[in-house]
């Protein structure tokens, strides 16, 4: 089987090579604005939509016109990716799968990618990379990278450049190693309950620096906007945001990594984290209720970091010759495992699950991870999912978004 996988460094650049990619994401920035802007106009004018390739040639005159000839110093490729990434993001619209594309403002997620392979040169005895006219390039060689090169993305975060090189080689066939299965109830209280009753506490990283954030961005509202000073605050608040995503992305990759090794069926949650966190304060017409509680929880559930849980689980269980199942989520801390009487009264508080049926009792997060498991099993067997008291018949793959390759 065919893996891809991505190894992220730091760079190392000079004075010149910084500026040229701070050049060359600005022309990218550039070419996608100047290409939504187009393509904003076209549809008000009640045109169809324009495609790649029409918009390339449309790049071309860019590069080769009196008004921008600066963008002939940037390399082309990049440009051009910038405009797939347009397109792409149409699609994902056209699919509701994504809001409409909005402009890219200067300081938000600095980035360009390189596409073709034969351009891009790795000396990983000697530590650097070679890209077109940015020359060679020295990084933080933190391991090395396994396979043939496919493309290279330039990122710059709080201050430092990274290079993200996706590889792709060919691997045998992964075989489980362990034959255990487990259902997982993901919350705020607890990041993960397992059906075994074990859990795993959450790291709760941006709260835990929360004030300092707050301090900080305090401080930098105070100076005059865009002056040295008000640069050197907004790079210490940068700097706290960047080490609050680190963290958690660290404590997600090793609980991950932990989770996917020791269990060859992995069940969870088929959770809408979008719909869950979406914000209450309702419209100028009609005002919502209970906006800052909502907002709370809001924030607590985006901390968690559920979704980047799932994206991890997804591809690491399938590594390690697993599967990953997502199920309904609907019921399952009301549901009685010994029973199956459904009820919210069976949910008594947050944390105990009393059954009004049967008397079996347990915790709720506990409850939810054990249904969990159960309807993964029905759809492991049989494609049978309970919902509410019915059944209905579904391919895992169509249930999943990670399924055994």
């Amino acid at each position: 089987m065919q893996r891809l996988q991505a190894y992220k460094y730091e760079l190392i650049p000079d004075g010149a090579q910084e500026r040229d990619m701070r050049r060359f994401a600005g022309s990218c920035r550039f070419v996608y604005n100047k290409a939504l802007a187009m393509q904003k106009e076209n549809h008000e004018a009640g045109n169809k939509f324009i495609g790649y390739v029409a918009m390339a040639k449309h790049l071309t005159g860019w590069r080769n016109g009196a008004q921008t000839p600066w963008l002939k110093d940037a390399p082309c490729h990049p440009l051009q990716h910038a405009l797939k990434d347009l397109e792409k993001a149409y699609k994902n619209f056209f699919a509701k799968r994504a809001d409409i594309p909005r402009f890219k403002r200067k300081g938000g997620g600095e980035a360009f990618r390189y596409p073709d392979p034969k351009q891009i040169k790795l000396d990983q005895a000697n530590n650097r990379l070679f890209l077109p006219k940015l020359g060679w390039l020295r990084y933080r060689n933190s391991r090395d990278v396994l396979g043939e090169v496919r493309n290279v993305t330039v990122s710059q975060s709080s201050g430092k450049w990274f290079a993200s090189i996706q590889t792709q080689r060919e691997v045998e066939q992964p075989l489980p190693t362990v034959t255990t299965a487990i259902g997982i109830d993901v919350g705020i209280a607890r990041f993960a309950t397992m059906s075994d009753d074990s859990f795993i506490a959450p790291l709760n990283s941006f709260k835990k620096h929360q004030q300092r954030l707050v301090r900080y961005q305090r401080r930098m509202s105070r100076k005059v906007k865009f002056s040295n000073n008000w640069k050197k605050a907004k790079a210490r608040v940068q700097k706290n945001h960047t080490g609050i995503a680190n963290a958690r992305k660290d404590f997600l990759h090793k609980t991950t990594t932990t989770i996917s090794q020791n269990h060859a069926l992995v069940c969870i949650e088929d959770l809408q984290v979008r719909n869950m966190s979406r914000s209450s304060k309702g419209s100028k017409e009609q005002h919502g209720k209970m906006v800052k509680q909502k907002s709370g929880l809001n924030r607590a559930i985006l901390d968690q970091g559920w979704g980047e849980f799932r994206r991890q689980l997804d591809y690491k269980v399938s590594w390690s010759g697993g599967m990953l199942l997502a199920v309904p989520p609907h019921n399952t801390s009301r549901t009685c495992p010994c029973c199956g009487h459904v009820s919210k009264d069976n949910r008594q508080t947050q944390a105990k699950f009393l059954c009004v049926d049967c008397g079996y009792e347990n915790h709720a997060d506990v409850v939810g991870a054990i249904n969990v498991l159960e309807r993964g099993y029905r759809l492991l067997a049989c494609g049978e999912m309970a919902q509410s008291g019915r059944s209905a018949k579904q391919e895992p793959a169509e249930a999943t978004q990670a399924v055994l390759v």
